[in-house]
């Protein structure tokens, strides 16, 4: 007589495999576009922790990617994907970290006065409309090589704004003040130190004396020659065109933004059309269309070429050289290097008779740039430009699969500008909202009547002007470009016109964009109806943002300024100074208000001792010497804040000393007591980090 036994654990573990099995060969052909994202979360941990990871730790990590890539081959089918994401992700962080140390260089660690002197190796502008010089070979008075910043930045203000002028490549020098790279304005902000760390920037400062040259332009240096040469066709476009339509036209063509009003910007902005200064995807794939389509033309009137040699790859192949081209007239940033990957690796599968425009094709260009520059990924450049360009692909081949069409077929050219500016205005808009703190509620209507222009007339127009410029007749083409820019300039200045045209939110925590971003690549990537389970991350995060908490209070790294939460907003301490400080706390609340404004919540007396009650205790903020001397001991239960050192005793004393060596300070009310978390407590000790002592 047969017995029956009840099903046993390894039975329904069978089943978890087999289901397992299942669920991941579903997913076979489609597994690549992981890599990237894999790649990206290593990075992002390494990133993320609050200490350096030592060469002994590193090298384990190393190896524990070795070690899972032989798992990855030898494995079964379910397991093998499971190893090659977890080595993946091990390469990410051995990556980011070797890139961080390689390019480590010196940080300036004091406030220097003296003669600066270097070589001239990028021009700018800053946010308050001073030109500003990247300077190389840096010398400064009585500091030892081994201690002065591999580069420098100085604004020009004053009369140094009219000394010589300075050149690409020209060795220059100065007298001004340098700093060291400035840390976040609040602990989970923007850290410019580790951007500066990237970008090998160890000192900023200015100058009010005009410069002196000291050698002409190097020759003989690529990189330099190249810099000139963008800068002299830059300087050609603005003395055709002129004004902001002249600015625009550079920074279209070389990537020179150093001659556009900030007036300009602010309205491109406000309508969310400043993407067209970057020369990032769209430019980029705009004149490699051009290109490739204007080859094939000339190539189809020639019948020897048509029927003899392959066409298509030819004029895919000399898209690309040109391509090339315009990614060193640019200067090569990061974005337009982002741009220029995408549309490699789209020409060179067309080359190789490959689908041009794939998922596949996205995470390729995504992998070589988080290998190259894994700081990438912390950047908004990289994360709304792969997020347009992985939604603009996945929406659009489903749409190409399915079969499916919206309206007629004489209107598609006008429905696919409209659904691209849709989609990439969704895709993008949480990241531009969660790093700029701003939304462009009339975006989509000024993109409409914005980007096919670039499309239709401007990128043509350039390409015709650089046609022509040999022969002295590149005004002919600039005119034409003019008129498009000069168009879209005015649609920018209605619509950031319009009232409530820019709406404000606050920053979100440090979780919600990745988790947001891995919840969309959920959606994008996995094939099945599993897919809709990364909705569930996305509504998570969103939910987070919306509920997220705002400190109570803010102390500025140097204590130059207070910040307290109230009812109608932050009350600051002071109606002027500190500015930067003072607009990205507002920026960060999500609150329009200027510094001014916000100074009048503070209420009270308008002196130089600051009080304001919080929670159970009261925080007092000393502006200036006068003021600290004024108060001989400080009362149990006050948080004192001091903008000179101070030897105040009898209660937490907060002076530019202390606070040199925390970062900035965020206070949190928690129940009836504070939470007190500084910079220094969220970003730990990097090498970036450059703590006082």
């Amino acid at each position: 007589m047969a017995s029956v036994y009840p099903e046993s654990k390894p039975g329904a573990s069978m089943r978890a495999i087999n289901a397992a099995t299942g669920l991941i060969a579903a997913q076979r052909g489609h597994m690549f576009a992981w890599v990237p994202v894999c790649l990206a979360i290593g990075i992002g941990l390494y990133f993320s922790v609050r200490f350096e990871p030592s060469v002994l730790m590193v090298s384990g990590v190393a190896v524990g990617a070795l070690g899972l890539g032989v798992l990855a081959w030898r494995a079964n089918e379910w397991l093998s994907p499971l190893a090659t994401a977890g080595g993946l992700i091990c390469i990410g962080l051995v990556l980011a970290s070797a890139r961080a140390h390689s390019i480590s260089g010196p940080v300036l660690g004091w406030r220097y006065y003296g003669a600066i002197e270097g070589r001239v190796i990028a021009m700018d502008r800053s946010a308050s409309d001073a030109v500003r010089l990247t300077l190389d070979q840096v010398k400064l008075d009585k500091v030892r090589p081994g201690r002065t910043p591999t580069r420098v930045r100085i604004s020009l203000h004053g009369d140094a704004a009219f000394g010589v002028i300075a050149l690409p490549g020209m060795r220059v020098m100065s007298t001004g003040h340098l700093s060291p790279p400035s840390g976040p304005v609040e602990p989970g902000g923007f850290d410019f130190k580790r951007h500066a760390w990237f970008g090998q920037l160890g000192a900023v400062g200015y100058t009010r004396v005009p410069l002196v040259a000291l050698s002409a332009p190097s020759e003989g240096d690529l990189s330099l020659w190249i810099f000139k040469t963008r800068m002299a066709v830059s300087g050609r476009v603005q003395e055709v065109l002129g004004g902001d339509v002249g600015g625009f036209a550079a920074a279209v063509t070389t990537g020179d933004r150093s001659a556009i009003s900030q007036d300009a910007l602010d309205d491109l902005r406000a309508s969310n059309t400043a993407h067209l200064l970057a020369i990032s995807g769209l430019h980029m794939g705009l004149l490699s269309g051009f290109v490739f389509g204007l080859l094939r033309i000339i190539f189809a009137l020639v019948p020897a070429v048509a029927l003899r040699l392959p066409a298509r790859k030819l004029a895919a192949g000399g898209a690309l050289i040109v391509a090339t081209g315009y990614l060193a007239l640019s200067g090569g940033n990061v974005s337009t290097e982002r741009a220029y990957v995408m549309a490699a690796v789209a020409l060179t599968a067309i080359m190789l008779d490959r689908r041009a425009i794939s998922l596949r094709a996205v995470a390729i260009a995504a992998t070589i740039v988080l290998v190259l520059q894994p700081e990438a990924l912390l950047g908004p450049g990289f994360q709304m430009s792969f997020a347009a360009t992985t939604a603009l692909v996945a929406v659009f081949g489903y749409m190409r699969d399915e079969k499916l069409q919206i309206g007629p077929k004489w209107a598609q050219p006008v429905v696919g500008v409209v659904l691209s500016s849709l989609i990439a205005g969704l895709a993008t808009a949480p990241i531009g909202a969660a790093h700029f703190n701003a939304i462009a509620h009339y975006g989509l209507i000024a993109n409409l009547l914005s980007v096919p222009l670039m499309g239709i007339l401007v990128i043509p127009a350039a390409v015709f002007a650089a046609i022509l410029a040999p022969f002295g007749l590149e005004g002919v083409g600039l005119w034409a470009m003019g008129l498009g820019l000069n168009w879209i300039l005015g649609v920018a200045d209605w619509v950031a016109n319009v009232s409530g045209a820019r709406g404000y939110v606050a920053g979100p925590g440090p979780l919600v964009l990745p988790v947001l971003a891995l919840g969309g690549c959920m959606v994008v990537i996995w094939h099945g109806r599993g897919r809709w389970v990364g909705l569930v991350p996305m509504v998570v995060a969103f939910g987070v943002w919306a509920n997220g908490e705002r400190p109570s209070a803010l102390i500025a790294d140097n204590g130059s300024i207070v910040g307290i939460m109230t009812l109608e907003g932050r009350a600051l301490s002071k109606a002027k100074g500190a500015g930067f400080v003072a607009r990205n706390w507002l920026e960060n609340d999500g609150d329009p208000s200027s510094q001014r404004y916000a100074a009048m919540r503070w209420g009270g007396a308008d002196g130089r001792t600051k009080i304001h009650a919080l929670g159970n205790k009261e925080l007092v903020h000393l502006i200036g010497k006068k003021a600290v001397a004024g108060v001989s001991k400080c009362q149990v239960g006050q948080i004192v804040v001091t903008s000179v050192p101070s030897a105040l005793e009898g209660c937490d004393v907060f002076d530019p000393d202390r606070l040199r060596r925390t970062g900035a300070i965020a206070i949190f009310s928690r129940g009836a007591g504070l939470e007190l978390r500084s910079v220094r407590d969220t970003t730990g000790d990097r090498p970036w980090s450059n703590w006082g002592k």
